[in-house]
């Protein structure tokens, strides 16, 4: 499937949760892409898988307490078929889904995101996270979802220069900005996720330039990432950090600090 394709099917789904009264926003690159308005071409141009296609799924999250008003949606109302083995073994935290004529896979989460690190939504539909924003999950989320990978990609790294480039910062929740001061608040309790988002922020950093020296981006384009950057590893080291931040530190990285991604198949 094209890109547009995949973006048309994934506001499909998220606008039939909508009519249902479910709760549904899209995660990942998917969500870069709707977000990033005139900066399109570049998420485009950057050739994120390195190749013409930019999508391979659609990633999906909702709250616990509709988990069964989701699967009503996925499974009666658009006859998506659903993994039994992920429904057996994580169907409390995820499930699987399959297009009826097996095109796309749809991922949905609920009430957080386990990878790397966790990233915390709520699991009140009234008053969680997930409200803040729509059809995508808050530009906060999207960019600590990037900055939370222990091995953080080429096409990863291409998305947060994107999602970058296309929004200001803000130091409170506003449209169409990168709320710095909840990014930084998540980071000041978490020492581990605060190294490895620290470490991904400068290798987007250190990427610039080689993307530059290949004609891949501007140099206004570098310049306005490489500040934004700059910024918010700024806001991020001036955070007061919690205790159990401190009492994490002082172990350092002799001790393991991220978990493990498993891979889910069919």
């Amino acid at each position: 499937m094209d890109d547009e394709t995949f973006i048309s099917e994934a506001l499909r789904i998220v606008e039939a949760a909508e009519r249902r009264g479910v709760t549904l926003r899209i995660l990942g690159a998917l969500a870069i892409r709707l977000h990033s308005g005139e900066h399109s071409k570049l998420h485009i141009s950057l050739e994120r898988l390195g190749t013409d296609r930019s999508f391979t799924d659609i990633d999906l999250i909702a709250y616990g307490k509709e988990r069964h008003k989701v699967r009503a949606l996925m499974e009666d109302d658009l006859g998506f078929q659903i993994s039994p083995q992920i429904l057996l073994m994580h169907g409390k935290e995820r499930l699987i889904y399959w297009h009826p004529e097996g095109l796309y896979r749809v991922d949905v989460f609920f009430d957080k995101l386990r990878f790397s690190h966790d990233i915390d939504f709520g699991d009140n539909p009234k008053n969680g996270r997930l409200a803040m924003d729509y059809p995508t999950i808050p530009l906060a989320e999207l960019l600590l979802e990037k900055l939370q990978i222990h091995d953080i990609t080429e096409k990863d790294i291409k998305d947060v220069i994107v999602l970058l480039r296309a929004h200001r910062l803000s130091e409170e929740d506003e449209e169409e900005a990168l709320n710095m001061e909840y990014i930084s608040r998540v980071l000041a309790d978490d020492w581990g996720f605060w190294y490895d988002a620290v470490q991904n922020l400068r290798k987007v950093g250190e990427s610039l330039e080689r993307y530059l020296e290949k004609g891949i981006i501007s140099e206004e384009d570098a310049r306005d990432v490489s500040s934004k950057v700059e910024k918010l590893l700024h806001h991020i080291d001036a955070k007061p950090k919690t205790s159990r931040w401190m009492k994490r530190m002082r172990e350092g990285s002799d001790k393991k600090w991220w978990r493990d991604v498993e891979e889910f198949s069919r």
